[in-house]
């Protein structure tokens, strides 16, 4: 099948370096001579006819903002095959012989539903949770480490000044890698991730410990999916009797201008994702990167693979913490 015109959207959680992709992916359609059409808030704009031509001075400088340039938006009628349907038939009317998507796993399995349809699509991966687990990394996972670093040694100069223990709640959903690589960052004293569970007295026996070794100020990380962490922190201060207090970080996570790895990796797989579908329309593709190098999955089999922590850094986690 010959590819005359590409579209692109982007879905699920924004994540910085979204807009590198985006960039990558429209240069080189066109330095192919490929059309893009840019498609309006998520799978709401393939339903909505919500379409817009981009050309080359519409992605010049946009590599260094955060969020996405095209939106995002929850779709419910798309988890319908009724809405995919519609939303298949509205790329035939526009012309869009190809489809790349940029998001998680629920951006995936729409993909791989157009697929079904005939439609070929690519999807990347544009998450700052890490929790994709046929890549190595996803887009936004690196600014949102950097961002989270940088604020937490900012409450750890106060936490040191009062003699406090800090415990700060990460995003991730149910995954702990942003937690666990801050913390190591940070110096953390106790972790608390959705793989590992809560353990209240594991905690406890950890901050006694330093306090007992002449340590008098503190960081425990929480991951969102377990959350609780005023419930932690108030624990923490009516046993330990160290004053304690809960921050949780939030949305800041998944703002801010990308890092040189979001713009570098994110321009890779756009380009990659772009020669996947010049290629005599190969679609239902999932991008990855895998041991340094840029790869593709079957969009299928990529949703039946499982991420987990490694051991070896949790165990390294736990040999810093004091």
């Amino acid at each position: 099948m010959e590819v005359k015109t590409i579209g692109i959207l982007t879905s699920g959680g924004d994540a910085p370096g979204m807009n590198a992709v985006i960039k990558s992916v429209v240069r080189s359609a066109h330095h192919s001579g490929i059309k893009v059409l840019g498609v309006m808030r998520g799978y709401s704009g393939l339903i909505n006819n919500d379409f817009v031509e981009m050309g080359l001075k519409d992605v010049s400088g946009i590599s260094s903002k955060g969020g996405t340039i095209l939106y995002s938006a929850r779709c419910l009628e798309f988890k319908e095959m009724a809405g995919v349907q519609k939303a298949k038939d509205n790329c035939v009317k526009a012309g869009i012989d190809g489809l790349v998507v940029i998001g998680g796993d629920g951006s995936f399995r729409g993909a791989g539903d157009l697929s079904s349809l005939g439609l070929p699509c690519v999807g990347i991966p544009g998450t700052i949770d890490n929790d994709i687990a046929c890549t190595d990394y996803t887009i936004g996972y690196d600014t949102a480490l950097n961002t989270a670093m940088e604020i937490i040694d900012k409450i750890r100069d106060t936490c040191e000044s009062h003699d406090r223990c800090c415990v700060a709640e990460l995003m991730g959903r149910d995954a702990g890698w942003i937690a666990l690589n801050v913390g190591i960052a940070c110096g953390a004293s106790a972790y608390v991730l959705p793989e590992k569970g809560l353990n209240m007295d594991e905690i406890i026996a950890k901050l006694e410990a330093g306090k007992a070794a002449g340590k008098n100020n503190f960081l425990v990380v929480v991951g969102e999916g377990i959350g609780k962490s005023h419930e932690i922190a108030k624990e923490i201060e009516e046993r330990t009797g160290i004053e304690s207090r809960a921050t949780i970080l939030g949305h800041v996570q998944r703002g801010g201008s990308p890092t040189m790895t979001d713009r570098i990796v994110g321009s890779q797989m756009g380009a990659y994702a772009v020669d996947k579908l010049l290629k005599n329309g190969i679609g239902n593709r999932v991008i990855a990167q895998k041991d340094g190098k840029i790869v593709d999955y079957d969009i299928q089999e990529a949703l039946k693979m499982k991420k987990h922590i490694p051991e070896e850094l949790w165990d390294l986690a736990n040999e810093l913490a004091f």
